[in-house]
């Protein structure tokens, strides 16, 4: 995993840069702002562009990357380059070994890096080319005169632009942007962006015909194409281990997980007490893993909530409240291991949430499993990346495979709508029943704010700080602050970044889903 940032200008644009700061120094700067998602190595390069016929440069581009080594860790240094073309990439391409056996007749590889699959697929078949890949990704490829910016179906490694002293510009986070930077958004997941002819979408969240069948012979179909997915996101040559909660999602993930791998490093956090803490220690025991666990303190939060922000871009309430704990289960996992797998993505898919209950039809319930897993990517994506990352950490999460994807999809709405009152989620606690204990399987829903006792604790932590909440919202009108508690989040995020309006225009909210 890894940062990448850049810039694409023409050639009187790229001279006009020097009379202030040359594009290549902001490229610089921001790889140092991008330093903790990638502190094994750093490079960048000046790409001079030319035109259709190659008669004169028209462009320059600035690429440059942070490597976090997790494949190849030896020959794996990026930019990557070969011949006229130059890549920075962000991810993992889980078939890379498949692509690279399809490419090798007409390509040369010159490392046994996953994204070195990228550079030549892309050079040698097109921009269409890129729904070939199977993984999470974020890359800037300059090629044929062109710069192409592209993202992974779900979004789940992040990629921003917008414009900086007439060029364009971007980077993996919002807080690497320098000041100045406007006209900021957001590459959409499943888009790819071309120089030339603008953005196209590749992937849509999928909209199946659903396939008949019991219960059980769906929840034997999730099992093999989870299984699936966690035997690919095993590609690593360092160790992978994995969060765990005690809850069904992640819970599935280490079950799974460990008939894989022998020596399995789980990690947990909570404070004093807490139900996940007890539950995850029992699944560890369960399957034998090398559990290790954290009980967090009030005052330990209140220290690290400003950069727990800082980190996440975020001052959404809810979003907030899942990043404390992330954050420090990522710092916990980041003592033993590179690579954790994670259960983010199986409320969306098996329609888990207390609010899905609610929804009065089937088709709407359907839609809205769409519409969720369709906006992951702002919301509990962005908490992901961002709080792993910032312990230099990569997760990875397997209910996000796009087969999967379209296999829950398909499951009839009927079989995978929670009953008034009932369990959520029977499918996939069918699926793995046979691997966990039966108190696990059917432990009720809790968010991992609220299994980690994060929940009920900020709101009372923020009565305790020095701010008059109505003077605050009076003072930022546009903002619908909803509580003190948001008020702090808000007012640590503005206190916390170089450029507070680049990151503030991009914040997401739980309440617009």
């Amino acid at each position: 995993m890894c940062g990448i940032a850049g810039t694409w200008s023409t050639l009187s644009e790229d001279a006009r840069s020097r009379g202030t700061t040359s594009n290549g120094a902001v490229v610089g700067a921001m790889l140092e702002r991008l330093s903790h998602r990638g502190p094994d190595a750093h490079g960048s390069i000046a790409v001079q562009v030319l035109d259709a016929e190659g008669a004169r440069p028209t462009h320059r581009a600035h690429l440059g990357h942070r490597r976090l080594g997790i494949v190849d860790l030896h020959g794996g240094d990026q930019p990557l380059v070969h011949h006229d073309a130059a890549l920075v990439a962000n991810g993992e391409i889980y078939n890379a070994p498949q692509l690279r056996a399809e490419l090798a007749s007409s390509r040369t590889f010159g490392t046994s890096s996953d994204n070195e699959v990228i550079l030549h697929l892309l050079a040698d078949r097109g921009t269409a080319a890129v729904e070939q890949l199977r993984g999470m990704y974020a890359f800037a490829l300059s090629v044929n005169g062109e710069l192409l910016l592209g993202r992974d179906p779900l979004g789940i490694k992040p990629l921003y632009v917008g414009r900086h002293d007439g060029a364009l510009i971007f980077s993996s986070e919002l807080g690497s942007l320098p000041s100045g930077t406007h006209e900021v958004s957001a590459i959409q997941p499943g888009t790819i962006w071309s120089s030339h002819t603008g953005e196209h979408r590749y992937w849509d969240v999928p909209d199946p015909e659903p396939i008949p069948g019991t219960l059980d012979e769906h929840a034997t179909r999730v099992r093999a194409s989870l299984d699936t997915s966690v035997t690919r996101r095993l590609m690593a040559d360092v160790p992978v281990g994995a969060f765990l909660s005690g809850g069904l999602d992640s819970s599935a993930i280490v079950a799974l997980l460990r008939r894989h791998v022998d020596e399995l490093h789980t990690f947990s956090v909570g404070v004093e007490g807490s139900p996940d803490l007890a539950a995850a220690r029992s699944v560890a025991d369960h399957l034998d893993t090398i559990h290790h666990e954290y009980v967090l303190t009030p005052d330990e939060i209140v220290d690290e909530l400003p950069r727990i922000v800082r980190a996440l871009e975020s001052f959404d309430q809810d979003l907030v409240r899942s990043a404390v704990p992330t954050f420090f289960t990522a710092r916990l996992a980041a003592e033993h291991v590179k690579v954790v797998m994670t259960g983010e993505g199986a409320d969306e898919l098996f329609a888990g949430y207390r609010y899905h209950k609610h929804i009065a039809t089937d088709a709407a319930l359907h839609a809205d499993i769409r519409r969720s897993l369709a906006q992951l990517h702002q919301v509990n994506l962005q908490r992901v990346d961002r709080l792993t990352m910032a312990h230099s950490l990569e997760a990875r999460v397997p209910f996000l495979d796009v087969d999967l994807i379209a296999t829950a999809l398909s499951i009839p709405i009927e079989l995978r709508r929670p009953s008034t009152g009932g369990i959520e989620k029977a499918v996939l606690r069918k699926a793995v029943a046979e691997l966990l204990p039966e108190a696990v399987v059917w432990r009720d829903k809790a968010q991992f704010d609220e299994g980690s006792g994060t929940a009920d604790l900020l709101p009372e932590l923020s009565t305790r700080i020095d701010l008059d909440a109505d003077a605050y919202r009076a003072a930022h009108p546009d903002t619908a602050l909803r509580s003190t508690e948001e008020c702090w989040y808000h007012q640590l995020l503005v206190d916390g970044s170089e450029a507070p309006d680049v990151v503030l225009g991009s914040v997401a909210r739980w309440t617009d889903r």
